[in-house]
């Protein structure tokens, strides 16, 4: 089996996750600059060789009450540049208030969040990547 990749889509940043090779648990894996779109592709092509990604899940933000938002366009766009870019198979996940359960997770952990943005971003796609590995084993 391959690993999936989640990819949790920022601004400033881009916070990676990716399960392990049976598709079972995810785990925060790093986070890369949301600079220059060329550079951000190459990095994740070389994620992808390097560590047997058959997959990738992006996560969407939907809004609360189930419609797009500037954030999720920004999103859309993304993904439809990433397609021309690789040949991969890539889906979504709705990542409601995943960013929110980090942060609450990380504090329980007695991490301070403050300062590790990045982690919250790692954190954030982890959990929406168990949500959707969670989901796979229930169909």
């Amino acid at each position: 089996m391959n690993r999936i990749l989640a990819i949790d889509y920022g601004d400033v940043r881009i916070g990676l996750a990716m399960s392990d090779l049976m598709q079972i648990i995810a785990k925060p894996y790093k986070t890369i600059k949301n600079t220059d779109r060329d550079e951000i592709f190459i990095q994740l092509e070389n994620i992808i060789e390097e560590n047997n990604i058959g997959k990738i899940i992006v996560g969407l933000p939907i809004t609360l009450k189930g419609g797009h938002s500037e954030q999720t366009n920004k999103v859309l766009s993304f993904i439809k540049e990433l397609k021309l870019y690789m040949e991969i198979d890539i889906d979504t996940y709705d990542e409601r208030l995943s960013s929110f359960q980090a942060k609450k997770s990380l504090i329980l952990q007695g991490i301070k969040t403050g300062h590790n943005k990045e982690q919250i971003d790692q954190t954030a796609a982890a959990i929406f990547l168990q949500g959707y590995l969670d989901s796979a084993v229930s169909k």
